[in-house]
């Protein structure tokens, strides 16, 4: 019972911060909530509509699909890049891997929007690093006037690069902490097999590592579905809608055309479709536990 009951403050304060912001969103999504009930605070019920209005809207489909290629290759870059990392940590010396703790550290630490607006800065058309640099390696010609953000793919490039910039640092960190935990008799004993590095890795490590693996995975899937800051200031959905993610749909319809109802039923939406999907990853998840 005592369990139970230290568990109360935790569970009082997420549904203070987390539950009641979800039910009343779930309310506005079944209301006519436009710029009129904000002058007059009276909101008129239409049940379902804004979810039909949503299922029907010709933007769904294109949003879905370019919010989980994006998602998946942000998940697929920030884990790749940060199990490189880990395995680099450990195999560096202690001082460079104490540089390598301190830069992952800075990078994680910079609020996101400093970070994006740092980032559009070095992407800046006439006098952004990256252009020059570009230009001076002479690898695209004289890029100095050119706007990567205003492309669909560079822009798409640009956000990708920065969302796992920010990203790789935790990633790198708990595969770290992971990859330090497991015994190196299990390495020696591989080894005296005759069992390269590769096999190793492959036989040791990530059979090991791999509940680690499923939950920086899984957090990912949750943070880069939800991507917003990063794509709104940089390219605000842009350009025609190319790097609309379902996140920037529901803003964009809440707050562009003032329709509160619709942007929530869309935010509804994304989570009922985030919580199936991190919900069989979660089972998946507990199964790898305890097989190991």
């Amino acid at each position: 019972m005592q369990p139970y009951i230290l568990l109360i403050p935790a569970v009082v304060l997420l549904a203070a911060v987390v539950g009641y912001p979800l039910i009343r969103l779930g309310v506005i999504s079944t209301q006519g909530f436009g710029l009129r009930t904000l002058i007059t605070g009276r909101a008129t019920s239409v049940g379902t509509a804004n979810y039909t209005a949503i299922l029907h809207d010709s933007q769904l489909v294109p949003v879905l699909v370019r919010t989980v290629v994006f998602a998946a290759s942000l998940v697929a870059g920030t884990v790749v890049i940060g199990f490189g990392a880990a395995l680099m940590m450990v195999a560096a010396g202690r001082k460079l891997r104490v540089a390598m703790m301190l830069a992952l550290l800075g990078a994680w630490a910079m609020p996101t929007v400093a970070s994006t607006l740092v980032w559009q800065w070095l992407f800046q058309p006439t006098y952004g690093v990256v252009n020059w640099l570009l230009t001076q390696l002479r690898v695209f010609g004289d890029v100095r006037q050119h706007d990567f953000l205003a492309g669909t793919t560079s822009g798409f490039v640009v956000v990708w690069l920065l969302v796992v910039w920010i990203s790789v640092p935790f990633v790198a960190l708990t595969l770290y902490a992971g990859l330090s935990q497991i015994p190196g008799d299990y390495y020696e004993a591989a080894a005296i097999d005759g069992a390269g590095y590769l096999r190793r890795l492959r036989t040791v490590t990530v059979p090991f590592l791999r509940p680690v693996l499923m939950l920086v995975t899984v957090l990912s899937v949750i943070w880069d579905f939800n991507v917003f800051n990063q794509i709104w200031i940089l390219t605000k959905g842009g350009p025609d809608g190319a790097t609309t993610t379902i996140a920037i749909w529901s803003f964009t319809q809440a707050f562009a055309s003032q329709s509160y109802g619709q942007g929530a039923a869309i935010a509804v939406f994304s989570v009922v479709l985030l919580a199936v999907l991190v919900g069989w990853w979660v089972r998946r998840l507990v199964v790898a536990g305890e097989e190991t």
